[in-house]
C-alpha cells in the first residue's frame, strides 16, 4: 500500500539507529515472555506446509484446544499480520488463533522465495487457502472454523466462503472491500477535501497531478493516493506504519532477514497484484451466502471506506448477519481496538461456535 521510499522511512525512524539492535533484542524478549502459553491446554506451534506446490507458513497458538479456531487471512495484499500477535495476544483466551503467511510473503518469502508472478493471482491464492483450511481443519480435529478476512484479505476471504461454505461456522469481515473502484474513488475525493481544507498544497498537488479516476491510476499513482489518505487520517494518521513496521522489528517471530522478506514480499506482491486488485468487485459473485455473515468494521475508515462496506453489508443474504462498528477506530480496527473487537467477536461470533 505505501511505495518502497515510504517503507524504508518508517522502518529506519521505527526506532533510532544509535542502538537499534540493542534495542531490538530487549524488546523481542520482553514481547517473547508476554507471548508466552503456559497452561496445559494451550498450543503453540509454528509449521511449514506443502501448499500449491510452495511451503509455506502457518502459526497456531491459543489457551485451550478446545475453543473454536479462527484463521486469519492477512491484507496488503502482501502485508503478514502475525506481526500483529502481541496486539492480540487477549483473543487466544477464546479462540485459537491461525496465521498464514500467504506464498510470496513474510515467513513463506524467507523460506520459498519470491511468489512466481504467474502464480500469484487469486485464483491460485484461493485453491492455497483450501489447502491451508483442510489442513487445520485436520490438525485441530475441528469440523469448521471461523474465517477473518481483513482488508485485502476480504478479496479472498469472501470467495473462499462461497466456494466452500462447509469448512466455516462464520466469516467475518474487517476493513472491507467491496467495489475497489468505487473505494478508490470515494478514498480520493475525501483525502482531497481533507487536505484542502488543511492548506496542505504539497498534498493538493500530488493527489492533483494523478486525477480523480482510480481507472487510470498505475500502481505509482495509487501509492500516492493511500500514501496520502493514510497520513491525513483523523482517527490514526497514518496507523499503518506506526504499527507494523515497529512490531515487526521487536518481533520474536522475525530475524532481521526475515524482516527484509516482509518488505520486499510486501512490495513485490504489490506489484504482482495491482491489476487484479484494482478490478474486484464483489457484487460480480453477488451479496448470498450460505455461512452467517459479520462485519466489525472501524465506524471511520476512510481507506476502506466505511460507508461502502456498510452498504455491501445492507446487500447481504445470509443465515445470520450482524454488523459492529468499532468506535475510535479507522483502518486496522483489529490492531488498534483489539479489545473492542475481541468483544464484538465474544458477542457476535462466539455463541454461535459453541
Amino acid at each position: 500500500m505505501i511505495e518502497i521510499a515510504a517503507l524504508a522511512a518508517a522502518a529506519a525512524v521505527a526506532v533510532p539507529v544509535a542502538g537499534g539492535l540493542a534495542y531490538r533484542q530487549v524488546r523481542r524478549a520482553a514481547v517473547a515472555r508476554d507471548l508466552r502459553v503456559d497452561g496445559p491446554d494451550g498450543i503453540v506451534e509454528e509449521h511449514y506446509l506443502p501448499v500449491g506446490g510452495v511451503e509455506q507458513w502457518v502459526q497456531i497458538r491459543g489457551e485451550d484446544r478446545a475453543n473454536p479456531v479462527l484463521l486469519v487471512l492477512h491484507g496488503g495484499p502482501g502485508s503478514p499480520y502475525a506481526v500483529f500477535t502481541p496486539l492480540i495476544r487477549s483473543w487466544e483466551k477464546d479462540f485459537t488463533v491461525v496465521q498464514w503467511d500467504r506464498r510470496g510473503v513474510g515467513k513463506t518469502r524467507a523460506r520459498s522465495g519470491p511468489a512466481d508472478p504467474g502464480a500469484n493471482t487469486y485464483a491460485q491464492l484461493l485453491a492455497d487457502a483450501i489447502e491451508v483450511v483442510e489442513w487445520v481443519r485436520r490438525h485441530l480435529g475441528k469440523d469448521q472454523v471461523v474465517l477473518l478476512a481483513g482488508s485485502m484479505g476480504t478479496l479472498l476471504g469472501l470467495p473462499l466462503a462461497r466456494r466452500r461454505p462447509d469448512l466455516f461456522s462464520a466469516l467475518v469481515c474487517t476493513d472491507m472491500y467491496a467495489d475497489m473502484h468505487r473505494n478508490e474513488e470515494a478514498g480520493y475525493r475525501m483525502t482531497l477535501e481533507r487536505v484542502r481544507a488543511a492548506g496542505n498544497a504539497k498534498a493538493v498537488r500530488a493527489l492533483e497531478a494523478i486525477g480523480a479516476d482510480p481507472s487510470a491510476w498505475d500502481l505509482r499513482a495509487w501509492q500516492t493516493k493511500m500514501d496520502w489518505t493514510m497520513k491525513t487520517d483523523p482517527t490514526t494518521p497514518n496507523g499503518v506504519t506506526k504499527l507494523l513496521f515497529p512490531l515487526a522489528f521487536t518481533s520474536p517471530l522475525y530475524s532481521l532477514a526475515d524482516v527484509r522478506h516482509l518488505l520486499a514480499g510486501f512490495i513485490d506482491t504489490q506489484k504482482q497484484m495491482y491489476a487484479e486488485v484494482m478490478r474486484y468487485d464483489a457484487y460480480a459473485d453477488g451479496t448470498v451466502f450460505e455461512v452467517p455473515f459479520h462485519l466489525l468494521q472501524g465506524a471511520t475508515d476512510v481507506l476502506t471506506v466505511t460507508g461502502l462496506a456498510q452498504e455491501f453489508f445492507e446487500a447481504v443474504s445470509a443465515p445470520v448477519k450482524e454488523m459492529v462498528l468499532i468506535e475510535g477506530a479507522s483502518h486496522f480496527a483489529a490492531f488498534t481496538q483489539p479489545d473492542r473487537f475481541l468483544d464484538a467477536l465474544r458477542r457476535t461470533v462466539l455463541p454461535a461456535t459453541r
